[in-house]
This record gives structure tokens, C-alpha cells and sequence, in this order.
């Protein structure tokens, strides 16, 4: 294997035997595989586009496929097995379609496109061939995996968008146009570049479609005082992202005596209005993903994970066998409950019934966590946080979007916030705030010096309010207003988060805790050059360098 998708990638250089995240290596493999072939399936649809045929299937297909490759979503070896082999069968329908409108797939010369087999071993074999590394240059190989796990969080967006009933044939289209241009060999490198640039731009897109998908079915986020408590009855944890899964599962464990409350970056959906009617909606427990390990133990209750962040648990664990996975996500002896079939929800009975079975959880801490600022009920605060900044009661705002990790230079984020003057505010989505979110910073004339927009989707918020800011201030670009951005990233949905910030013209950002092991010293020179992106640096030197003293 070679995999260097992510923050933890081994030496920040690349994982070769088994993913620091713990993904086996046979897996990370057969997703090089996934891939390969999408592209295939893509050279195909994006052909059969230009005939005005479009396939519903394929989109959804790809889209899925893109979202079970990221990072730490998926390790189970033999869902990818079978997605290689539904994969294959797509791919020849999509042939034979494209035959029969007419085309002449003597044009097409990309392996992917025509590559069979459906024995396990020849899938492991050609695995190997496939990956990352059969791009030699290295500089078009950065720029090709920069779009590709760009497309992978666009693709986690989509999916979530798609499950709320909203689609953009749009995003899809460009998602297998971007395929096909990553076996382009005739490219150059600065089509390349161009292309990152314009993930960027649809990464804007399918944002805004999951921001109107999720307040349009659930309402705008609202300033709410999330319990960090517990109550003495039986109940689920639900973690990850996906609002629709937290619907169904409320609207199912209504009724029976079990609670249900949200951990790491399913913590926003407890800002939504459509959800605070459910009295057994508790709150919050644990912190972010990498805490699972703890968080899951003392919980005594069943779990769900509706997307990725999933970490092996220990063979001493005790609760493995309370794990449910759904959706894209997956892990070898996890119960994996079905999609939704024939329009109907998804049916949680049977983690329902085990919920039912266990010991109320433990309490971890006590306390409230303050979010829901969001763009919507930021505007309606726009007058009071606009005076504060004309006052100089606020002096700057600094972007702390982006994502957990494990590794012990995250303490970075918690310091650097810690140390920030009590005339800032942080900006944050996605779950970095768990860095700092129960420091006890206070607030700046009633305005939390933390304001939380949500999941690391949310960033879309934190580029919309910059945007109003630079309206109300007159300014000629964003990178004018009292913002700096100090964004921490772990894997893809944080790739596509800073693709969009580019496109939109986001300069200077500091990018951490190391910047990314995919981008070769000349591409990340061209960044450099071209947008500013630097790494953090020490918590002492980045305070000056933002701050001017």
C-alpha cells in the first residue's frame, strides 16, 4: 500500500505497510482499486453526457464509492470486495450503453475502462498497480490527488445532500469530468492547478446545497446551551454527520425509554429546531472522534456511526459489540444496519433493542457547550458584532475551522486559543473546537468569544459571514477584514474545505499541524506563492505574526 490522503500519514511522508488510522493495508489497496474503476465508469458517463444521457445510478454509485475511501470511514474488506464487483457490472452496463448510442470505445485508452475481474486474488494483484504511485511525476501526481480527495469530501457532502432529497447533476458531472482529467497525461501543470482551483469552486456548491438541504428540512441552527450531562436511562450515541440518520433515529426511539445523544461532529444537530422537540434528545457526550475509545466504554450504551471516523477499537475493549455502522461506513464484526430501500427509512429495531438492554451511561462531566452560529443567526447578531468591531471591542476574528487528531502537536490549537487576546473571537466548524470549545474564554459584550457554526460542512457558514463582513465594510476582498484563518485538517472533507477557501480568494492561511505529505515542495511552493498558505509555527511566533506585535 501507499496512502498519504491524511494529517497522520506515516513520517508525513506516506503509510506503506498499515495506515496509521488502521486501516489494513489489503483495504486501503482495494479502495485504490474503487477508484481506478470509478474513473473507468467516468470515462464512459462523461461521454455518454455529451450524448445527453445521464445516469442516475452511476452518479450515486461514484458519489458513495468516493465517500467509503475517505480516511477512517470504512475498513471492511469484504464491503469493498463487493463494491469492486458491483463496480465492474456498472461499468459494462455504462459500455454497452455507450456502445449502442454510437460510441467508439477505441478513443478511450485508460485501463480502468476495460480492466475485469472478479476473483479476489487478480483484485489484490491489480490493486497493487493502481495506487497512488503509478503516477510517477511527482508534481502531477500532488496535483492529481489534491483534486481526488478534494472530489472525496465534495462527494461526503453530496451524499448527505442526497439523502435530504437535494441533488445538483452539476456537482456529479464535474465529480466524473475530474476523474477522467486525472488520467489526462497530456495535462500540464498548470491545467492541473487550474483544475484543483475549480474542485474549489464546486466544493462552494455542493456546500451551499447541503447548507439549504439541512436548514430547510431541520430549520437554521440557533444559539442553544447543549447539556453535557446525562440522564438514569438506557440510550444510543449516535457520531458523525449525517442529519438524516439523526431524524429517522429520533423519530424511531421515541416512545421506548431510550435516549439518544450525539458525540464528536454529530454535537450540531443538536443547534437544529426541528430537533429540540424530542425530549429524549439529551445532549452531548464525550469530544471528538479520536476520544472514541474512552467515550465509547463509559457510554455502557450502543452506538452509531452514520459516517467516518472510526477508530479500531482495543482487543480489551468491552464494547465492540455494541458498534452499528450505516451508510458508508463500515468495520470487520461492526453490525452494519441497510440503506433505505424503495423510499422507506432506515430501520434502527435492532439497535433499539440492544439500547434497551444496557446500563444508563456513565457520567463523564457536567456542564453546557454554547453553539449555533451559524450564518443565518449570525446575521441576526450583525449589528451588535459590527458595532463591537467599529468600537474595537472585537479586534479580530480568527478562522479555527477544520478537524481533530490524535497527535500530541494539536496541543497547538488548544494553546494558541488559550493565548489569544480577550479582544478576538474564534470562528470555528468541523471538530477542531473540541480543542478548545470548554476553555473558559468568556465572552465580548454577550458575544461568545467561541462561536461555533457546526460540522466541518459548516465552513460554508464561515465563508458566508466573511463574505457579508466584507459587504458591510466596504472592503474591496475578503482578505481585507480583521480575519485570519488558522485551520487545522486531518483527511478529505477538510481537503475540500480549503479548495473552497482558495477559489474564493481566501489568502494567507496557516494550515497545520503539518501541511499536507501529498503536495510536492513544488506545488506547495505554487501555494505558497500564489495564496499565502504557510505552516503553523510555534504558538508564540503565529500570535505575533497575526497579530502585528
Amino acid at each position: 500500500m501507499f496512502c498519504f490522503q491524511c494529517q497522520e500519514a506515516a513520517k508525513n511522508t506516506g503509510c506503506t505497510v498499515n495506515g496509521v488510522c488502521g486501516k489494513p493495508a489489503d483495504v486501503a489497496n482495494l479502495q485504490d482499486l474503487l477508484i481506478f474503476l470509478c474513473k473507468g465508469i467516468s470515462h464512459y458517463t462523461v461521454r455518454l453526457r455529451a450524448k445527453g444521457v445521464e445516469s442516475n445510478e452511476v452518479n450515486k454509485f461514484v458519489v458513495d464509492s468516493l465517500f467509503m475511501t475517505i480516511t477512517n470511514a470504512n475498513f471492511d474488506r469484504e464491503r469493498f470486495i463487493t463494491r469492486v464487483r458491483q463496480a465492474i457490472d456498472l461499468r459494462e452496463a455504462v459500455k454497452a450503453l455507450y456502445v449502442s448510442k454510437g460510441g467508439d470505445i477505441t478513443e478511450i485508452t485508460f485501463d480502468g475502462a476495460f480492466w475485469t475481474s472478479k476473483e479476489e486474488a487478480d483484485m489484490d494483484a491489480k490493486a497493487l498497480e493502481v495506487g497512488v504511485l503509478a503516477t510517477e511525476n511527482e508534481d502531477v501526481r500532488s496535483l492529481r490527488e489534491l483534486t481526488i480527495y478534494g472530489l472525496k469530501g465534495m462527494a461526503a457532502y453530496a451524499e448527505h445532500a442526497f439523502n435530504l432529497g437535494h441533488e445538483d447533476k452539476e456537482v456529479y458531472a464535474f465529480i466524473q469530468q475530474a476523474l477522467v482529467d486525472t488520467t489526462n497525461d497530456s495535462l500540464s501543470a498548470d491545467e492541473l492547478t487550474a483544475l484543483v482551483l475549480k474542485t474549489g469552486e464546486h466544493g462552494v456548491k455542493v456546500m451551499a446545497l447541503l447548507d439549504k438541504a439541512n436548514t430547510s428540512a431541520y430549520g437554521n441552527p440557533e444559539i442553544t446551551k447543549v447539556n453535557l450531562g446525562v440522564r438514569n436511562n438506557p440510550a444510543i450515541l449516535i457520531s458523525g454527520h449525517d442529519l438524516k440518520d439523526m431524524e429517522e433515529l429520533l423519530k424511531q426511539t421515541e416512545g421506548t425509554g431510550v435516549d439518544v445523544y450525539t458525540h464528536s461532529e454529530m454535537l450540531p444537530a443538536n443547534y437544529y429546531p426541528a430537533f429540540k422537540k424530542y425530549s429524549h434528545f439529551v445532549g452531548n457526550y464525550g469530544s471528538s472522534w479520536w476520544h472514541q475509545i474512552e467515550d465509547f466504554e463509559t457510554f455502557n450504551g450502543p452506538v452509531l456511526f452514520t459516517t467516518n471516523c472510526i477508530v479500531p477499537p482495543r482487543k480489551s475493549s468491552t464494547y465492540a459489540d455494541r458498534i452499528y455502522t450505516t451508510g458508508s461506513s463500515g468495520f470487520p464484526g461492526f453490525k452494519h444496519i441497510e440503506d433505505r430501500k424503495d423510499g422507506k427509512v432506515k430501520d434502527f429495531s435492532v439497535i433499539i433493542e440492544h439500547a434497551k438492554r444496557c446500563a444508563p451511561p456513565k457520567e463523564i462531566e457536567t456542564g453546557e457547550l454554547i453553539g449555533g452560529f451559524a450564518h443565518a443567526q449570525v446575521f441576526a447578531l450583525a449589528d451588535k458584532v459590527v458595532e463591537a468591531v467599529k468600537s474595537g471591542a472585537i479586534r479580530k476574528f480568527f478562522v479555527m475551522a477544520g478537524c481533530d487528531g490524535r497527535m500530541k502537536d494539536r496541543n497547538y490549537y488548544t494553546e494558541f486559543a488559550s493565548a489569544l487576546p480577550k479582544d478576538t473571537i474564534i470562528l470555528t466548524a468541523g471538530c477542531a473546537k473540541y480543542r478548545y470549545n470548554k476553555l473558559p474564554l468568556g465572552d465580548i459584550g454577550g458575544i461568545p468569544r467561541v462561536l461555533d457554526a457546526g460540522q466541518c460542512n459548516d465552513s460554508y457558514s464561515l465563508a458566508v459571514i466573511a463574505l457579508k463582513l466584507k459587504e458591510v465594510f466596504n472592503a474591496n476582498s475578503i482578505n481585507e477584514l480583521p480575519i485570519a484563518y488558522n485551520i487545522a485538517w486531518y483527511e478529505q472533507k477538510a481537503v475540500i474545505v480549503l479548495l473552497a477557501l482558495l477559489y474564493l480568494g481566501v489568502k494567507n492561511i496557516h494550515l497545520g499541524p503539518t501541511l499536507p505529505a501529498f503536495l510536492s515542495p513544488n506545488v506547495a511552493e505554487v501555494l505558497v506563492k500564489n495564496f499565502g498558505i504557510a505552516p503553523i509555527g510555534t504558538v508564540d511566533e503565529d500570535m505575533k505574526l497575526f497579530l502585528g506585535e
